[in-house]
Order: structure tokens, then C-alpha cells, then sequence
């Protein structure tokens, strides 16, 4: 922590900053709409949503029923209005799968076989909502990324049937091996494990396996393991889940190159060979079978949405968002079982409070309506922001913008903030302007490769063509420097993502970046809050022309 003498002054520029540059704005916002937002308050709220009595914040469990009624009695005590109607609850219909494959995932060759372990060389399930399914003599074939991409020029389905056998494709895209293919190091959205189960199953595949690879995937394999272990949720369809592969699922990089020597092949060399555009899937002379049973539930679970109506354009709608759903209770990892997500995402959740505490200080209320929206199913795919982008609150076409908040403060106070997806939007010229009253800077993601502006909730706002800014903890540190910054988020993706160990501690938790974090966000929503233009798309965005249909 910085010495209060220090602490104090710097606190005192902020705020007389933040007051000058929103004058500029054609307003002046009380000092007491930025003291709203302090470490004070953020503690509050940190110790409940990441306590173990709320048992890891899982949909379909006491932990939602907990978690999602705090929302609402917070959102009532800052004096918030209903967001969806008359109710502060959206119902997102989904059905809750817990897939238990055989133990043994047995691959046979023409003279030798391999047999896997479950968690700890593969994971497997499927979105088929069906009591059991199996796969019986599949033939696997490696298709390379699993990528159909035409403004790319590139598909690893080319001149390929799928129909009864079962791809074998890498994570990521080929960008990440060859930084003159793609968007080099900047993960598209083809790299993402979801877009290769969706792409599998339009190509008709029985199964689908990924292969995991650390750097590539930008988590360890600890991560899949705590994640398919438990029971996995996916919306509801009229389908019941019948047009996706029978089975999806992940094996260990050593697992793949000893499955792929079992012909005779390199799983190096194969590798190096689907960086190419004219790249043709391999068949692994391999077959493979697998029975997986399931427990099914179907149920709703909640979207919670709160807003604060504007004074003049209440039909216009500035969304902050943060999911409140993390893993539950699953597999025990150092004594632990529950998982409480308290980076990812109570930061999220409080800094929802502590801005809307902010608004609510104002003077006046803004011009434009703000809609809080935390989301369910984050977790489990995105889930229930799909399903709010195609049952919105307010239109799309009234819907401004959206500042999602997701996995905050990891690196203490910074001199800079991380942008995901860095040149998208011109909410980014927002932010930049309220990091310069902080002397702060915009900086692209430091490990572009792990994709995150497809990985959190304002993707899917991002897909209907909604504006949308996703920020992360800065790394450079304004006393330790950036390579510790950089050690700090290293150190939690290896440690603390997505386990146990992702827990609050109010005595050794430095809050002082969450809070500089979001008296930025709060500020760039004020001024676009007030103002009759809406913010647009910058040119070379994939979501620009979706926009301008609207």
C-alpha cells in the first residue's frame, strides 16, 4: 500500500481532475460520485460474493438462489430500478448436463493401441441431451485448426466428410505460430474452443477432440480438468442439443503425440503443415469409441438487471455489465472444493455496485438510462449474455454501448490499463481520455494470444453489433514495475484461475488498482451517458457493418 500522505495527494489531483475534465463534458459531477467508488465499500462487497457460503456461485444451486438475491437487495439499497420490466430477474432457460465418460478412452491403430485416463489425459462430454451416447469404431482424422474462414482464404474442411468420424484439431488459430497468417498474435474468435465444437458440428463430425497445448491455450491443462469435471449448462434448444458432434472433448499434448506416432506421424511435423492454407486433413488410420452417460436437469437460471432511468433519452441505454456466476463446488485442489472466483469475477460484481453507488451521487440524473446487468453462465460459454442479446432489455438499436467488467485488479495500481481487442471501438478514445486525468495510459493486451475479447460477456453484445469496450488489470506497476505486473497475471492464470484458490483476503488484497479501474470506467460512462451521439465501430472491426445495418 502506498504511504497515506501520498495515497491522499494523488487522490486529490484524481478528483480534481475527474471534476475538470467532465466539465468538458457539459457537466460537473459532486466529488461524492467518485468518493463513492473507494476499497472501503469494494471490501464490503468482496467478502460476501466470494465467501464460501454462497458455495462458488454456480447456476442451478443454493449458490445462485444466495448470490442473485444479495444482487437484488444491493441494487434496492442503492435505490436501482428493476432493469427488465417490472423485475430485477431475466429467466434463462437451460439444461444442465453432468457428462460421465468411461473411465478409459481406448485408440486403436492397425497394430498397437492407446489407452487415455480420464481427467488426466482427456475430458469428454456432449451437449446432446440424451440419457447415454457412445461412439463406436470412429475414425479419427486430423483437420488441422478446425477453422472455416473464408475472409482468410482458409478451411481445414476442404474436400473433407466428417460424417461418422471424429476431428482431431489444435487450439488457437494459426496466427499464433505465424504472425503473417490471421491477426498474428491477436486471437480471432476461430481459436476459441467453442467456435471448434460449433464448427465440428455444422460439418456434420461425430466427435470432436482438441488438442491442449499451455501457451497456445493460454491456461494449463488444470483448467480443462476443473472444468469438465463438473456438470456443464447450455441453453435450452428446441433441438435438444441433437446438432452438435455426439461427443466434444480435450486430450493432453503428450497424449496427441503419442496418439498420432501410433501411425507412424509426427505430431510436430502435422502441426507445422496446417499453418498452410492449402493444408489437407490427414487421416490417422485410428479409431477410437467411448460411452458417456449423462444426468440431466432442465431449469432456468437468472440474468440480474438493474437500472437508474435517464433524465431525458430513457429509451437509450448505456449497459455495464460483470458476471456472477463462477464454478461451484468440484473437484478438491489443495484441501479446497469450492470455488469462489473471487478475481473472477466478485471484482466484476462490486465494481457494478460501486458505480452505480456513483451514479446515484450525482446531482443529476444522467441524460441516458445505465443498465447494470450481471450475467449467469459466463462459465459455462457466454451463456446468459446470448441469451439477453437475443431477448434485450432495450433494443439493440437503442443500446449505446457496453463496458463489461471481468477478472479486475490483478496487478495492484498501474500506470497503464489493458485494453482487449485494442483498436475496435471509439470507446477505447473514452477511455484513453479518462486515463490521461489519472496520468495513465491504453495499452493492448500484453498476451493478445489468449483471445480474451471473445471470452467474456460483451461478446455477444459485440455479435449484434453493439459497441463494446472489455478492460483488464494494467501491469505496470507504478512501484514494482511491469515485470512484475506481468509475473502477478502469469502467476494467477497458473495458480489461481479457475481453482480454489481464487479467494479474498481482505488483510492482504491490494484494492487500490480495482478502485483507480473504476473511477475510469465510471467516468467515460458519465460523459457518454450525457452526450446525443452514439459511439461507433473503428474501421477494420469485424462488427462495424453490423452495426450500420441496424
Amino acid at each position: 500500500m502506498k504511504k497515506i500522505l501520498l495515497f491522499s495527494s494523488y487522490a486529490l489531483l484524481f478528483l480534481g481532475s475527474c471534476r475538470q475534465g467532465t466539465k468538458s463534458a457539459g457537466n460537473d459531477p459532486d466529488s461524492l460520485a467518485i468518493k463513492a467508488i473507494n476499497d472501503s465499500s469494494l471490501t464490503q462487497y468482496l467478502s460476501v460474493i466470494a465467501a464460501d457460503s454462497l458455495l462458488g456461485r454456480k447456476p442451478f444451486t443454493d449458490g445462485e438462489t444466495k448470490t442473485i438475491n444479495y444482487l437484488k437487495v444491493q441494487f434496492e439499497k442503492l435505490r436501482l430500478e428493476p432493469g427488465n420490466g417490472n423485475s430485477f430477474f431475466q429467466e434463462v432457460p437451460m439444461v444442465e448436463i453432468k457428462s460421465t465418460p468411461e473411465d478409459k478412452m481406448v485408440f486403436k491403430g492397425k497394430n498397437t493401441s492407446l489407452t487415455l485416463n480420464y481427467l488426466t489425459d482427456f475430458v469428454a462430454g456432449t451437449r446432446r441431451v440424451q440419457n447415454e451416447v457412445s461412439i463406436n469404431g470412429s475414425p479419427l482424422v486430423f483437420a488441422g485448426y478446425g477453422i472455416v474462414a473464408p475472409e482468410y482464404g482458409w478451411n481445414d474442411y476442404r474436400d473433407l466428410d466428417v460424417k461418422g468420424k471424429t476431428v482431431v484439431v489444435l487450439i488457437n488459430d494459426p496466427g499464433f505460430a505465424d504472425s503473417t497468417l490471421f491477426k498474428g498474435k491477436n486471437m480471432t474468435y476461430y481459436g476459441r474452443w467453442t467456435y471448434k465444437f460449433e464448427e465440428a458440428a455444422r460439418q456434420g463430425a461425430t466427435g470432436i477432440i482438441i488438442v491442449h497445448d499451455t501457451e497456445p491455450a493460454a491456461y494449463p491443462w488444470t483448467v480443462v480438468r476443473s472444468g469438465w469435471s463438473k456438470s456443464k449448462l447450455t441453453l435450452q434448444s428446441e433441438d435438444n442439443g441433437m446438432n452438435r458432434a455426439v461427443v466434444e472433448g480435450w486430450i493432453t499434448l503428450d497424449k496427441a503425440k503419442a496418439l498420432f506416432a501410433m501411425d507412424g506421424k509426427s505430431f510436430d511435423q502435422l502441426a507445422i503443415n496446417a499453418r498452410k492454407k492449402d493444408f489437407k486433413a490427414v487421416d490417422l488410420n485410428i479409431t477410437t469409441s467411448l460411452k458417456v452417460k449423462n444426468t440431466i436437469k432442465k431449469s432456468v437460471t437468472y440474468n440480474v438487471l438493474a437500472k437508474i432511468p435517464g433524465n431525458k433519452s430513457k429509451d437509450e441505454a448505456l449497459i455495464y455489465s460483470a458476471h456472477w456466476d463462477h464454478l461451484g463446488v468440484g473437484e478438491k485442489i489443495q484441501g479446497d472444493s469450492i470455488y469462489n472466483g473471487a478475481v473472477d469475477n466478485a471484482t466484476g460484481v462490486a465494481a457494478l455496485f460501486e458505480i452505480a453507488s456513483a451514479f446515484k451521487k450525482l446531482p443529476k440524473a444522467p441524460e441516458r438510462t445505465i443498465l447494470f446487468i450481471s450475467y449467469t453462465a459466463e462459465e459455462q460459454g457466454l451463456l446468459g449474455s446470448e441469451f439477453y442479446a437475443k431477448h434485450p432489455a432495450f433494443p439493440l438499436d437503442k443500446t449505446v454501448a457496453n463496458i463489461n467488467m471481468d477478472m479486475m485488479g490483478i496487478a495492484g495500481k498501474t500506470k497503464d490499463m489493458v485494453v482487449y481487442g485494442f483498436g475496435q471501438s471509439e470507446l477505447e478514445d473514452y477511455a484513453a481520455e479518462s486515463a490521461k486525468k489519472q496520468g495513465r495510459v491504453l495499452v493492448p493486451d500484453p498476451v493478445p494470444s489468449s483471445g480474451l475479447y471473445y471470452r467474456s460477456d460483451h461478446f455477444n453484445l459485440a455479435k449484434v453489433g453493439v459497441p463494446s469496450l472489455f478492460t483488464g488489470s494494467g501491469v505496470d506497476n507504478l512501484k514494482n514495475g511491469r515485470e512484475w505486473g506481468l509475473k502477478q497475471v502469469a502467476d494467477f492464470t497458473k495458480f489461481r484461475y479457475h481453482s480454489p484458490q481464487d479467494n479474498f483476503d481482505a488483510k492482504s488484497w491490494d484494492l487500490s488498482g480495482i478502485v483507480e479501474d473504476v473511477r475510469l470506467l465510471f467516468d467515460m460512462g458519465y460523459r457518454i451517458s450525457n452526450e446525443d451521439s452514439y459511439p461507433k465501430w473503428k474501421n477494420g472491426s469485424e462488427f462495424k457493418a453490423i452495426r450500420e445495418k441496424k
